[in-house]
């Protein structure tokens, strides 16, 4: 038995979802939108999601987006498009499989239960991070520099992301690419420099010697979580 949260906001198929999943023994959650579905992954650490494309307000893809942002909970698409480019976006965008509506009820359990064998268990979710710099929500995505709020776009919050879950450590431009636009052909460093620029600016931290974001010449950069007064390394923690 697993516990799966299934995301759609028609109440019809919702409905149907969780007892074709109740029936085949698992522990099914329903959220009728993308902000029910973030708390509760947070909240409930799900063994898997069945996540709808087309919500109001926070579509599946934004959805999908901030779940990554949460941790590696597979994450199965239900989609009214069955074209190719549509399932390439789902799964460059993190997706683990879909299925196209109207789907037929023996391939959803199917695709379920091949999900649920690849898994070993509940994903870790990650809290939000904090040191003596900055504050990252990741349900809410808010971010807050010396307990002053800081609005970001979604690639410099998946910037600053990054380099907050791999404190000390040197990313490379291609590693960036990667972490950031889910791709490392087709951009150039000057693309990171760019956005890595527009983020210490509106972190306040372009004129502060130094940065929490170094340049690491030749190599890339690196996040240096400032150290609290005390002397000792700041550490991110929960919320």
């Amino acid at each position: 038995m697993a516990d799966v949260l299934v995301v759609e906001d028609e109440e019809d198929v919702r409905r149907l979802v969780r007892v074709l999943l109740e029936r085949a023994g698992h522990s099914v959650a329903e959220a009728g939108n993308g902000i029910e579905a973030l708390a509760l992954v947070q909240a409930d650490a799900p063994d898997l999601v069945v996540l709808d494309v087309t919500m109001p307000e926070l579509d599946g893809w934004q959805t999908l987006e901030r779940i990554r942002d949460l941790c590696e909970v597979p994450v199965l698409m239900l989609t009214a498009r069955a074209g190719e480019l549509d399932k390439v976006r789902g799964l460059k965008s993190g997706a683990d499989d879909y299925v196209t509506k109207p789907f037929g009820r023996q391939e959803l359990l199917a695709r379920v239960e091949a999900l649920l064998r690849r898994t070993s268990g509940p994903p870790e979710v990650r809290p939000a991070y904090r040191d003596a710099a900055v504050t990252v929500d990741y349900v809410s995505r808010e971010v807050q520099v010396g307990g002053r709020p800081v609005q970001l776009t979604p690639l410099e919050f998946k910037l600053l992301s990054a380099f907050v879950r791999h404190p000390n450590e040197t990313l490379g431009r291609d590693r960036l690419l990667e972490l950031v636009w889910g791709d490392s052909e087709g951009f150039g460093g000057d693309q990171v420099k760019l956005y890595v620029g527009y983020l210490r600016r509106k972190l306040g931290w372009d004129a502060a010697a130094p940065s929490p974001i170094e340049t690491v010449r030749g190599f890339g950069y690196r996040y240096r979580p400032p150290e609290r007064r005390s002397g000792q390394a700041a550490q991110p923690s929960a919320e």
